[in-house]
């Protein structure tokens, strides 16, 4: 992972100094008459590594400060960088493929439970204001607080008020639609242009860095969007006995994130906060994955994770007990169903603490996707047409992949050099692929068949879909 700002740092270390004094209250066992509420809060296509407190330009002063006083993880990861894949992942507990929803644009098979049908036997309300890309509406029978792409507070915070009027504990999940494109919120003035640091794996061009300006600016808006749902669990009394969590989704429609298997496409921001359990100021290096969350929301409401949920609860590393959490996290991609998207060009990924290792099924396919036609890569097209060696490797880069991939990440984060030919890291590959292998067979993932199935899959749906209606 990039460095930690030098702000969340110095905060990171005071609070762990005060932690030494508060340890035997900061974590205690959760208490069993007492269910905790239970908040996530997401962005929308936003790079982990953008946000402040992990070493990012955008200015988040929310959710940094939310950092200081609970745990920040530095390697949590989403199974698919893609909207919809990446939320039915979260909500299921269940691995792309095995529920179904691999493809964008998708929805969960029959029969799949998801986190309403987990928690309210064990006496939850289950709500989502927000962003919404799951279906079907059987499989996610939210109480839905609005129909906006964004949270509707005006809606949410009667829906606070009355879970603290009956004292029942909720389960809230606030989706933002920032920093999703279009790029038209907030105050894109804040950034200087001329002064951001891009990444390595970037073309500079101006039209590079006035949309990084936009985007940062969608970033600092979603911050305000937190700090205002914090606002609403002060604000009723309920800040204590909530655990709150905040992830920042897939990475940006920038190339080499969003639609890819690299880390700044499935790698996401992780903190959490819940007073008296989470020791503040604390970060956690495990290997995390979003599949996790449902099982870790079971476990705190006192409930028994279903054996069929492909995460683990995270509760033994949120209250300190445990350091690590798994050795290997899983990643996929499928260009059907996407805007833009190659015919077919399926992606599959797996990566230890140290290396990742990328399987691109048809690598003589061109890869394309809705990013192509961005200001931001035709600004690239366009330099590495004018003879600029740099832009045109990186253009090339993207739109052309070996059939297999192998980094060290820890080394090489943005993934350049490609180590899959090299000798020396044979072994580390044939590991990695058994590995990968085995985690396909047992999702029941054909590998490139199950990416040529992507769109009858969801059309089998429709048609399903129009029968039951036509049959009313």
């Amino acid at each position: 992972m990039h460095n930690l700002n030098r702000r969340h740092l110095m905060a990171t270390a005071c609070c762990a100094a005060l932690g030494v004094l508060l340890l035997p209250n900061a974590c205690r066992a959760a208490d069993p008459e007492r269910k905790p509420n239970l908040l996530l809060i997401m962005a929308d296509d936003c790079t982990f590594h953008d946000i402040g407190c992990y070493g990012g330009q955008a200015h988040t002063p929310n959710i940094d400060k939310l950092a200081t006083e609970g745990m920040l993880f530095t390697h949590c990861f989403q199974a698919a960088s893609m909207c919809s894949p990446t939320r039915h992942n979260l909500y299921t507990g269940l691995y792309p493929v095995k529920s179904g929803a691999y493809p964008n644009h998708t929805f969960a098979k029959e029969g799949t439970q998801s986190v309403v049908h987990y928690l309210k036997p064990l006496g939850y309300r289950v709500a989502l204001s927000g962003k919404r890309h799951i279906g079907p509406n059987e499989v996610f029978p939210f109480e839905y607080l609005g129909k906006d792409q964004n949270p509707e507070f005006d809606k949410i915070e009667p829906f606070i008020k009355e879970c603290q009027r009956d004292q029942t504990p909720f389960c809230l999940f606030l989706c933002s639609n920032e920093p999703h494109g279009p790029w038209d919120k907030g105050d894109a003035s804040r950034y200087e242009a001329a002064k951001l640091k891009l990444p390595p794996n970037f073309v500079d061009t101006l039209e590079t860095r006035e949309q990084m300006t936009r985007y940062l600016a969608e970033i600092t808006y979603f911050d305000g969007q937190v700090g205002e749902a914090l606002s609403l669990l002060d604000k009723y009394n309920l800040a204590e006995n909530t655990l709150v969590i905040v992830v920042s989704e897939q990475g940006s429609s920038f190339p080499f994130a969003k639609w890819t298997c690299y880390d700044s496409g499935l790698q996401s921001a992780f903190i959490a906060r819940w007073p008296g359990q989470i020791k503040p100021g604390s970060v956690s290096h495990a290997m995390i994955e979003y599949t996790d969350v449902l099982p870790t929301f079971i476990q705190a409401g006192g409930g028994k994770p279903a054996p069929i949920l492909d995460g683990k609860s995270l509760l033994p590393v949120l209250l300190g007990k445990k350091k690590e959490h798994k050795k290997y996290v899983f990643g996929e991609m499928t260009t059907r169903g996407i805007l833009n998207g190659s015919e077919h060009f399926g992606i599959r990924s797996i990566r230890s603490r140290q290396f990742k290792y990328v399987w691109n099924f048809t690598p003589e396919v061109q890869f394309t996707n809705i990013c192509m036609q961005s200001k931001t890569f035709r600004s690239w097209q366009a330099k590495a047409n004018s003879g600029d060696s740099d832009a045109a490797e990186k253009v090339r880069r993207y739109q052309e992949r070996p059939g297999e991939e192998l980094y060290d990440v820890t080394t090489d984060p943005f993934e350049w050099n490609n180590l899959a030919g090299s000798p020396q890291h044979a072994q580390i590959k044939s590991e990695l692929r058994t590995q990968l292998l085995a985690w396909m067979k047992n999702m029941g993932d054909l590998g490139q068949q199950t990416e040529l199935d992507a769109l009858a899959h969801q059309t089998h749906r429709e048609q399903r879909k129009n029968r039951k209606t036509a049959n009313k």
